[in-house]
């Protein structure tokens, strides 16, 4: 449950002395020229120019919607996991509430699809009887925060997280929600596309309640219902563009005074069935919502909310059912909405919940099994390179004065950094697993997090704590605690390569420590000050030029087609793209300062320079279905893996330079028309 602030990179890179030599972690060569198709010009497509014949050679598995480098890693990982849950798992006579008894019972629960298939939906009987029994809306509230518990979420979402404007403390935030499409626009747009998704939706859910007992077409019926509920709820969300504006998510407010803004619910039953939360004031990030929210249960029968509540359970539930609930959910959100073609072996699905629902317990293990502290020792030195150069780089920003200058260098050289694991591990005694009935784990370690959470309300925020697991393949950067942070999960190859030369680990890892440095001066991270509070710190003159040369990036990438008449969403992006292109220039800079110092080769014909911009485009090779691009085009921050290439290098000149680009070549940007911020 864990709704913090953070951006991510959703890449994974690792160490930085690379002129160190270690013990080779694998044989794959820093820059292979038998991924590159050399027949295309570098300035037509530098994407495939780079990645072609990796491409050619490496379609998606039917178990996946996209196949590239990073998804490569996760695979590693996840057999590495498994090598460490077996291990656990060998000795049968496990002390109860140990961490091995605990992993193995998780797992091998999960893996008992015979129990699993016998139980059928008895696991969720008693949820669905007390929801039949709600006879007053009066009651809501409290079945609301009794489901908010396992990890149910109906009409809103109720999260814990550092207060934006008091950034030390930890303050209850509402947030909209209740809807099962990924996005409010599925529900309102009228085009053939989304009017086929809002079919399939309907028939999901009406396949759910088929399965859970109701005849076919009362189940029809009651879906149609939902879908008019969920459809009210969409009207009054705000849409994700708006929500990247943390001003415009920001409202802080009484219990008084929320429930003045949506009279019909009564907050303090709520509050007070959570576990008696005490709460004097929240954040209700979008106020419109939860009055809209009111009034759209105000004017739905209760009947409606009853079945509405009763598909929060079966949606929620659904994966961890027997097979046929299982298959129904994979059908629609899997395979209708991404295109994935099979199911993935039960093995690595029950593997990720247990990896994910036992976060800290087993990264302990997978820490001291895949992660030597050399690996931290080089991360330091490397962030440490990359400080400087971004440091130098806004201190020679031409369009910024020096009063905001002085509060950036003072939030870059108080950005802290977390590398590979906690200092302080999640205590998990509170825990139980059991050893027969997967449901009940997983229900038992969300009502664990859940509680661990909002044990945090009002209360100093935990500067320890971390918002991933370590095992967890990617990188974020969180404004309110002004801080880069990289599991030791993405601190592996391939991406770095131990033998590589400096250039192309720069281009790799070194462009991800940029990356995610420029999210602290981002279009979000920018109103955040060093403290991490939501405060201005910018001139009114640089706040402008600030947002002149951030609107050249959106329409650079507002240009950037996908498919035909589908285009990037360059403003949804525009964090992402401007920490794409802060990253490549900061991580060159650093580069360059360790050439003054190194004699570069030329390796394979290419210049260090040029594998420098290799190293970054071969990270993002990766194939993906057709279906899983158009949800990441409506739902994604990140711009496609082509356009992070083709659209971020060819804002450097660097770039032109060393690959001899010019007017002539279909991607060039004229100098005047090229994105410079950071």
């Amino acid at each position: 449950m864990k709704r913090n602030v953070v951006l991510l990179i959703l890449i994974g890179m690792t160490f930085s002395n690379c002129n160190q030599k270690t013990e080779p972690q694998n044989n794959e060569p820093a820059i292979d020229p038998n991924n590159m198709d050399l027949t295309i010009e570098p300035g037509n497509d530098f994407f495939r120019y780079v990645n072609g014949k990796w491409l050619e050679n490496n379609p998606i598995p039917d178990e996946h919607t996209i196949y590239g480098a990073m998804t490569k890693i996760a695979e590693d990982n996840q057999l590495q996991l498994q090598a460490i849950v077996e291990e656990v798992s060998a000795n049968t006579n496990l002390e109860k509430g140990s961490t091995a008894q605990k992993i193995s019972d998780f797992y091998n629960s999960g893996m008992d699809s015979v129990a699993i298939n016998e139980k059928g939906i008895k696991e969720i009987e008693a949820d669905l009887k007390r929801i039949e029994q709600i006879e007053s809306k009066t009651q809501l509230p409290t079945v609301i925060a009794e489901m908010n518990h396992f990890g149910m979420m109906p009409f809103f979402v109720f999260y814990p997280g550092a207060d934006m404007k008091n950034a030390s403390m930890v303050i209850a935030n509402l947030s909209q929600g209740g809807m099962g499409l990924p996005d409010r626009d599925y529900y309102l747009k009228d085009d053939e596309r989304s009017v086929d998704i809002q079919e399939n939706y309907k028939n999901t859910i009406a396949n759910l309640f088929v399965l859970s007992g109701e005849n076919e077409p009362e189940a029809v019926r009651i879906a149609a219902d939902i879908m008019q509920l969920e459809t009210d709820l969409a009207r009054v969300a705000m849409d994700r563009i708006e929500r990247r504006d943390p001003n415009k998510t920001y409202h802080k407010m009484t219990v008084a005074e929320l429930q003045k803004i949506s009279p019909s619910f009564d907050w303090n039953r709520y509050f007070e069935a959570l576990g008696n939360v005490k709460i004097e004031s929240l954040n209700v990030c979008m106020p419109d919502f939860i009055t809209g929210m009111d009034n759209v249960i105000d004017k739905t029968s209760l009947e409606t909310i009853r079945f509405y509540l009763k598909w929060n359970v079966l949606r929620s539930s659904a994966p961890y059912l027997s097979d046929d609930f299982a298959q129904a959910h994979f059908d629609f959100y899997s395979k209708y909405l991404s295109g994935q073609l099979i199911m993935r072996p039960r093995w690595k699905r029950v593997l990720d919940v247990t990896s994910s629902a036992l976060g800290e317990l087993i990264g302990q293990l997978y820490v001291e099994k895949h992660f030597p502290e050399i690996a931290k020792e080089r991360m330091i030195t490397l962030v440490g390179n990359l400080r400087v150069a971004l440091e130098n780089r806004i201190k020679q920003l031409d369009w910024m004065q020096d009063e905001t200058k002085k509060h950036a260098l003072s939030k870059l050289a108080t950005m802290n950094l977390k590398v590979g694991y906690p200092d302080k591990w999640i205590d998990y005694t509170a825990l139980d697993v059991v050893p027969d009935s997967y449901f009940t784990n997983i229900r038992n370690t969300g009502k664990f997090e859940f509680e661990r959470e909002i044990a945090k309300i009002d209360k100093p925020v935990d500067k320890d704590e971390w918002f991933m697991t370590p095992q967890t393949v990617n990188a974020y950067y969180s404004p309110t605690m002004n801080e880069i942070v990289f599991p030791a999960g993405i601190l592996q190859p391939p991406f770095f390569n131990v033998d590589a030369d400096d250039a192309v680990n720069y281009g790799a890892i070194g462009v991800v420590i940029g990356h995610e440095m420029t999210h602290g001066f981002d279009d979000q991270g920018c109103k955040y000050d060093q403290n991490g509070n939501l405060n201005n710190w910018w001139t009114v003159q640089d706040m402008e030029a600030f947002r002149e040369r951030t609107e050249q990036l959106v329409k650079l990438f507002d240009e950037f087609p996908v498919f035909e008449g589908h285009y990037v969403n360059g403003r949804l992006t525009l964090g992402e793209n401007i920490a794409d292109l802060g990253g490549l220039m900061v991580s060159w800079d650093a580069l360059q300062l360790a050439a003054k110092k190194n004699q570069y080769e030329t390796i394979d014909g290419f210049s260090y320079e040029q594998r420098f911009f290799i190293g970054y485009a071969q990270i993002w090779r990766q194939n993906i279905r057709e279906k899983t691009m158009l949800r990441r085009l409506v739902e994604d921050v990140h711009s496609p893996a082509e356009a992070r290439v083709n659209r971020a290098l060819f804002s450097m000149p660097e770039f032109y330079k060393h690959f001899s680009i010019t007017p002539e070549n279909k991607l060039y940007i004229a100098p005047d028309e090229r994105a410079s911020i950071w």
